[in-house]
C-alpha cells in the first residue's frame, strides 16, 4: 500500500517502433506518442496546464507536433503530470531498444540512435519532475551511445542475483499451477519445453510459455506443447548467427543441439552496431536475448552456455533447415543431379552428392532424442532438396499400403513413381539401416498409392543416416 496509486505513473512500450526505413519508423514512433497522450486528456482541461503546453499535447495527439516537441514528448509529461499531482513521476518504458534492433537490421541505425538518444535523454537527464524511471531491453543501455553524461544508471542483467526470480516462474510456482488446475500429469512436458532458463542463481521458465499452455490445456487436455515464445519473435539473431557460422561454430552448434555446453566469452555492454565485428559478438547476443542460457561461469567473463529447452532446441533445428535449403538452392547444378539421380534409380550418385550436403549443413546429433527425432531432421533435409523439383509431386508421411511412408514421389513427364524411406542407423551399422527401410517399404507396400495414381514405373530408396554419413540402396522394382 506504500506504492499503490501512491505516484503518478507513465508506462509505454517502444516495441512498435518498427519500419522499413527511418521515415515510417518514426512514424510510428509518433503514433506511439500520440496513444500515450490520449490516456491523459484530463491534462487538456486542467487549469494546472498553461495554454502553450495544451496546444503541443494537442499536436502530440495529432501526431502532427514538430521533430523538437516529439523528442521532448516524454519529458513534456512527465513535467505535465508533476504539475498536476504535486509528485514527481516514475516512468516505466519497455523495449526501448526494439527501434534499434529494426533501425540496425534495415540500415538506420544512426538516425535511430540520434532520435532515442534526444527522447530518452530528454526525459531522464536532470528532470526534477522525474522520481525514477525503469527501461526494459535486450541489450544493456549503458554503452548504447544514448545516455551521454548520464552515469546513475543501476543495470540489472540475466546474470545478476538481485530479483532473479522474477523474470519467470519457478520450478514450485509452475507445480502449484498446474495442480491448482488439475494438470499435473502435464509437468514433466511443461519442464521439458520451458524450463531451463538461469538468471542469476535461479532457474526458471518462460512465464508466457507457461500461462499460454496451461491455457491451451484447460480448454483441451490433450494439446500438445507449442513454440508459444519463439513465434512471437522473429528470431533474427538466429538466422545471422547461422548465415555467419564458420566451421568452426557450425560444430559448436551441433554441440549445443545434442545437449552440450558451450564455453564462450560473454560480452553484455555490446551495442547493436557492434554484433556483425565478429562471430563471437553474436554468443553474446544469443546469450543476452534468451536463445541460449547458462549453466555456471568459467574463468573470467566466459559462461559454459546451452540450449535452454526444446522450443528453443526445435526452432534452432527449424532455422538450420531454412538455412541448408537457401544453400543446396543457390546451387542449380548440383540439386538437379541430386534430383534427377532418383528417377535415373542412381544410388551411387545420390549416396555421394547427399554425403556432400550432409558435410556442409549443421548436422543433429542428440544423444537423448529417440531416433524418429533423429530421422526427421534427415527427412526433412531431403524434403528441402527434393521440394525444388517443380514438376514433381513430393509427399511427406503419406498413406499409403498399410503405413504413411517417408517420402513419395511422383515425376509428372515421364511418370515415374519413387519411395524413400529414411532410417538412423543408431549403431552405425549403415548398410543393416538401409536393408531396414527397404524391407519396411515392402512390408507395409509403399508403393500402392504410386501404382493407384498411374505412375509406370515405381523406384523403392532406402537411405540410412548417422550423423554426417549416409548409405544409400535402391530396391527392385
Amino acid at each position: 500500500m506504500e506504492w499503490m496509486n501512491q505516484w503518478p505513473t507513465v508506462f509505454v512500450s517502444f516495441r512498435q517502433v518498427d519500419g522499413l526505413n527511418f521515415n515510417s519508423a518514426y512514424d510510428m514512433l509518433t503514433l506511439v506518442i500520440s496513444e500515450l497522450y490520449k490516456k491523459h486528456l484530463y491534462l487538456l482541461d486542467s487549469d494546472k496546464v498553461d495554454s502553450f503546453d495544451k496546444e503541443i499535447v494537442k499536436q502530440l495527439i495529432q501526431g502532427t507536433a514538430s521533430a523538437k516537441d516529439t523528442k521532448g514528448s516524454l519529458m513534456l509529461l512527465t513535467r505535465l503530470m508533476y504539475q498536476q499531482y504535486g509528485k514527481p513521476v516514475i516512468l516505466l518504458i519497455d523495449e526501448y531498444d526494439v527501434p534499434l534492433d529494426k533501425a540496425f537490421q534495415y540500415g538506420y541505425y544512426e538516425e535511430m540512435v540520434s532520435l532515442i538518444r534526444n527522447i530518452l535523454g530528454n526525459v531522464l537527464k536532470t528532470n526534477s519532475s522525474l522520481y525514477f524511471a525503469v527501461l526494459t531491453g535486450c541489450l544493456r543501455i549503458s554503452k548504447e551511445s544514448i545516455f551521454t553524461g548520464l552515469n546513475n544508471l543501476k543495470v540489472m542483467s540475466i546474470t545478476n542475483v538481485q530479483f532473479d526470480e522474477y523474470f519467470g516462474f519457478t520450478d514450485s510456482e509452475v507445480k502449484e499451477m498446474l495442480n491448482y488446475y488439475g494438470l499435473m500429469d502435464h509437468f514433466d512436458s511443461m519442464k521439458a519445453w520451458y524450463d531451463g532458463y538461469r538468471f542469476g542463481n535461479e532457474d526458471v521458465y518462460c512465464p508466457w510459455d507457461v500461462l499460454s499452455h496451461c491455457d491451451n490445456l484447460r480448454t483441451d487436455p490433450n494439446a500438445r506443447p507449442e513454440d508459444y515464445w519463439s513465434n512471437t519473435s522473429g528470431n533474427a539473431i538466429v538466422r545471422r548467427f547461422i548465415d555467419l557460422a564458420n566451421g568452426k561454430t557450425r560444430d559448436e552448434i551441433e554441440r549445443l543441439i545434442a545437449g552440450e555446453t558451450i564455453q564462450k566469452e560473454i560480452r553484455q555492454e555490446l551495442t547493436y552496431s557492434e554484433l556483425d565485428n565478429s562471430i563471437e559478438n553474436l554468443w553474446s547476443v544469443l546469450f543476452t536475448t534468451g536463445y541460449l542460457t547458462q549453466r555456471g561461469m568459467a574463468e573470467g567473463d566466459k559462461y559454459y552456455l546451452a540450449i535452454p529447452n526444446y522450443e528453443i532446441k526445435k526452432l534452432f533445428i527449424r532455422q538450420i533447415r531454412e538455412w541448408f535449403r537457401h544453400q543446396a538452392g543457390s546451387d542449380r547444378k548440383t540439386l538437379d543431379r541430386f534430383c534427377n539421380a532418383f528417377p535415373e534409380g542412381d544410388g551411387t550418385l545420390i549416396e555421394e552428392l547427399f554425403n556432400d550436403y550432409l558435410w556442409n549443413t549443421i548436422s543433429i546429433r542428440d544423444t537423448a532424442a529417440p531416433n524418429e527425432k533423429k530421422e526427421n531432421f534427415y527427412h526433412g533435409i531431403l524434403l528441402g532438396i527434393l521440394g525444388f523439383q517443380d514438376d514433381w509431386i513430393v509427399k511427406s508421411n503419406a498413406e499409403s499400403g498399410i503405413g504413411y511412408s517417408d517420402i513419395l514421389i511422383e515425376t509428372r513427364k515421364n511418370r515415374i513413381g519413387i519411395v524413400v524411406e529414411v532410417k538412423y542407423a543408431e549403431d552405425g551399422n549403415l548398410e543393416a539401416a538401409c536393408e531396414k527401410a527397404l524391407q519396411q517399404i515392402e512390408d507395409k507396400q509403399y508403393a500402392a498409392r504410386l501404382k493407384e495414381d498411374g505412375m509406370r514405373s515405381i523406384i523403392k530408396c532406402g537411405i540410412a543416416c548417422y550423423k554426417k554419413e549416409c548409405k544409400v540402396k535402391m530396391g527392385d522394382a
